[in-house]
C-alpha cells in the first residue's frame, strides 16, 4: 500500500476511514522500536493533523496501537501483536505443534494449547479440541493474559529465573490487582515453588472453578522460553493419578517440539531431563 496516497485514493464512504486506520498503522510499524511522532505521520500520510489524531486514537482505544506517555510516541500495540502472532500459524513455532496438540487432544480427549510469551503476558496460539463432550471453553486462540495465569501460562513463568518472575510480578501487579484478584504475588510465587519441584505446572481451577490446567514450558536453545503445551479439561479429569499420566505425554511432545525447533534454526536443542524435565531444572539453566 502506498499510504502517501491514502487520502487520494479513499473513497467518501466508510472504507476511507479503515483505509487510514490502515495506512497509519503502517507507517507506525515502519518506525520501528523508536516510534512515530504525530508530525511525522501527519507528514506521510498527507492529512489533517485532527483526522490523524483522530484516527490515532481510536486505534489505541482498541489496542492495535499504544502512545509512550512520556515521548508521546505511537508504537505497535498489544493487539496488533496478537494478530501478527496468530498470522504465524503457516510457519514457525505454531505449524511446527499441529501434531504433537493433534496427538495430545487424540490421546487425552482432553483441549490441547499451545501458549507463547509476550513479554509480561501470554498469547494462545492454538486451541485443539478434544473429544471429551464435556469441555471447557475458557481459552480461546488469541487470548492475552499475564504469565502464571493458566497451565500453560504458569510453565512459562515458572521457567524464568526468579529475577524476571519477580520483574513480571512487579509489572503486571496492576493488573493483576484489577482483573485477577484471586492470584496474589504470594500465590504465584508458591505456584512457580510448586512447578519447579513438581515438574510441570498446574492450574487447579483458580480463574475458573471447574476449570483445570496442566503444562509444561517449550525451551530454546538458550535455556529460555519460547512457548508452553497444556491440556485443560474439568476438575474430574485432572486427578493426581490422571496427571501423572498426562504430565510424560506433554513433556515427550515438549521435547519433539524442541528438537523440531532446533532442526529448523540450526541450532542444538536444550539436553531432555533425566527425569521428566523438571521445570526447575529449565530455571536453572537460564540462571547459569
Amino acid at each position: 500500500m502506498n499510504v502517501s496516497r491514502i487520502s487520494a485514493e479513499a473513497g467518501a464512504s466508510g472504507t476511507q476511514s479503515i483505509e487510514r486506520a490502515i495506512a497509519l498503522l503502517l507507517l507506525v510499524g515502519r518506525a520501528g522500536p523508536a516510534g512515530a511522532r504525530l508530525s511525522d505521520l501527519v507528514l506521510h500520510a498527507s492529512l489533517p493533523k485532527p483526522t490523524v489524531r483522530r484516527v490515532l486514537l481510536a486505534l489505541v482505544r482498541n489496542g492495535l496501537l499504544d502512545q509512550d506517555a512520556g515521548s508521546r510516541r505511537y508504537h505497535i500495540g498489544p493487539e496488533a501483536y496478537i494478530l501478527g502472532t496468530l498470522a504465524s500459524a503457516r510457519f514457525g513455532i505454531h505449524a511446527l505443534s499441529m501434531d504433537g496438540l493433534a496427538r495430545l487432544a487424540r490421546d487425552s480427549g482432553d483441549c490441547a494449547f499451545l501458549s507463547v510469551p509476550r513479554d509480561t503476558f501470554a498469547v494462545c496460539l492454538h486451541r485443539e479440541e478434544g473429544r471429551f463432550p464435556i469441555r471447557t471453553h475458557v481459552l480461546q486462540a488469541g487470548d492475552r493474559h499475564p504469565l502464571g495465569i493458566g497451565g500453560g501460562s504458569l510453565a512459562l513463568l515458572a521457567a524464568r529465573p526468579d529475577a524476571e518472575v519477580e520483574r513480571v510480578l512487579s509489572l503486571n501487579g496492576e493488573v493483576m490487582a484489577r482483573t485477577y484478584p484471586m492470584f496474589s504475588p504470594e500465590l504465584l510465587r508458591e505456584s512457580v515453588a510448586e512447578t519447579r519441584q513438581r515438574g510441570y505446572a498446574l492450574n487447579p481451577g483458580v480463574l475458573f472453578p471447574g476449570s483445570w490446567g496442566i503444562g509444561v514450558a517449550l525451551l530454546g536453545a538458550d535455556g529460555r522460553p519460547v512457548g508452553a503445551l497444556s491440556i485443560a479439561a474439568i476438575e474430574s479429569r485432572l486427578t493426581p493419578d490422571r496427571q501423572q499420566v498426562l504430565a510424560p505425554q506433554l513433556q515427550r511432545e515438549a521435547r519433539l517440539l524442541e528438537a523440531a525447533l532446533s532442526r529448523t534454526s540450526g541450532e542444538a536443542a536444550p539436553p531432555p531431563a533425566r527425569t521428566g524435565r523438571p521445570a526447575a531444572r529449565a530455571a536453572q539453566k537460564v540462571r547459569s
